[in-house]
């Protein structure tokens, strides 16, 4: 693979570019790139195509070349790999080239690869996660999942929608786009530690302007805790917004979900039978998740004489995202297959875009609101991945300054989706 070959170069197929003439080296370089989903770009010393050596993303480069390259400029992302990592004249030849880390294979293998895939997806900030879940069963949690993620994307954002309700029919259903071709769950059961974010979102269904991972119509209905892992923390290193619905029950695969979410909005509809079912979701939730907002909806047998919101997050215990009443005609939009928040002057769309518009400008770390029992509320830090798709550290408390009341939280009580 010399560097003339054609196929592209280094900063188009966003590739490490590699030095070196030792065979042996090469074919383990070339394959830890490929298990990294990466193409590089192969020279024996300082590439002859003008700015290669600048532009490429991560430079891996053998101990048998590093002599070549002492006159190159200085550059963050040198790589020094060999296979005798004692001796000293390697570690003179690192500093010489201004080397990162020196690298010895075949025990960095894992490290390497990791490192290939970041450089070639970039590094970016991780999404920002929110999981939606219902208080009880039929609450709207999907519905509102759905809603969020269409919102996000019409408002320019690279959004993901995942479906971890394995019993929730289908989020590619919800959206109208069950035939549309793409990969469901079942193809990722066997997901193990570091997925490609970028090949990930390619294989989805793109439906409304987002990627949606659903279910399909086969019997299996589990998703292994690795998988559910590696799938999300994938999601998350390609940024944007990314939406979970979530199963009211916390099995070890929404526990693994809820590891990597910053703020889980649980759908409460106003009335007290929902409540005493919501109190006992939200009690396995906050096991695993500091930052749990309610969001008081509606039902169209209680329109306009169920509990008051306020009232909902005082018994809850926990800060009030918003209001939600019941949306006149949204059953009907969606057996027509309009996506929900469709309608974007409708009360669901209207509280979507306001919900997005305050955490975005609180970047997404700012208090819940000021609902009772919600002092020094914050959302969790959003997580980084580890070397297995998993967090690698504690969730850290956010602050900030209580909004204004008449700012946040958002209510929408006419029908029509006006303001209340």
């Amino acid at each position: 693979m010399p560097s003339e070959r054609p196929g592209g170069t280094v900063a188009e197929r966003g590739g490490p570019l590699i030095i070196t003439e030792d065979e042996r080296l090469l074919d383990d370089l070339l394959r830890l790139c490929a298990a990294a989903g990466a193409l590089p770009e192969v020279a024996h010393g300082l590439p002859g195509r003008k700015g290669a050596w600048e532009a490429a993303p991560l430079v891996i480069v053998g101990d048998d070349c590093a002599r070549r390259l002492y006159g190159a400029g200085r550059r963050d992302g040198v790589i020094l790999a060999g296979r005798d990592t004692d001796d000293q004249g390697t570690w003179r030849r690192a500093v010489a080239i201004g080397a990162e880390r020196v690298l010895a294979l075949p025990e960095g293998e894992r490290w390497l690869v990791d490192r290939i895939a970041d450089a070639a997806e970039g590094v970016g900030p991780p999404a920002l996660t929110v999981g939606v879940l219902g208080g009880r069963g039929g609450a709207g949690a999907s519905t509102l999942a759905g809603a969020l993620a269409v919102t996000a994307a019409r408002a320019g954002r690279s959004t993901m929608l995942v479906d971890g309700d394995p019993l929730g029919g289908g989020l590619d259903v919800l959206l109208g786009g069950e035939k549309e071709k793409g990969l469901r769950w079942p193809a990722f059961a066997e997901s193990r530690g570091r997925v490609a974010g970028g090949a990930l979102a390619e294989s989805l269904p793109h439906l409304h302007s987002l990627r949606v991972l659903s279910w399909d119509r086969g019997a299996d209905v589990t998703i292994p805790p690795a998988a559910m892992r590696a799938v999300m923390a994938a999601a998350r290193r390609r940024g944007g917004v990314v939406v979970v619905d979530l199963p009211r029950r916390v099995d070890e695969a929404a526990a693994e979900a809820l590891a990597q979410v910053d703020m889980a909005l649980l759908l409460v509809p106003t009335e007290l039978r929902a409540v005493a079912a919501a109190q006992r979701v939200a009690t396995g939730v906050q096991r695993l998740l500091a930052d749990v907002r309610v969001v008081a909806c509606g039902t169209p047998d209680r329109h306009g004489h169920g509990l008051p919101p306020e009232e909902v997050a005082r018994l809850m215990e926990l800060p009030l995202a918003g209001e939600l009443p019941w949306e006149v005609g949204l059953l009907g939009d969606l057996a027509r297959g309009l996506p929900p928040g469709a309608r974007a002057r409708g009360p669901l769309a209207r509280f979507c875009a306001a919900f997005w518009a305050r955490v975005v400008a609180d970047g997404a770390g700012g208090p819940a609101g000021g609902a009772p029992g919600a002092a020094g509320a914050g959302r969790v830090a959003g997580r980084d991945a580890g070397p297995d798709g998993g967090p690698d550290r504690e969730p850290t408390p956010g602050s900030g300054a209580t909004p204004a009341k008449d700012s946040w939280p958002p209510r929408y009580g006419a029908p029509d989706g006006g303001r209340s």
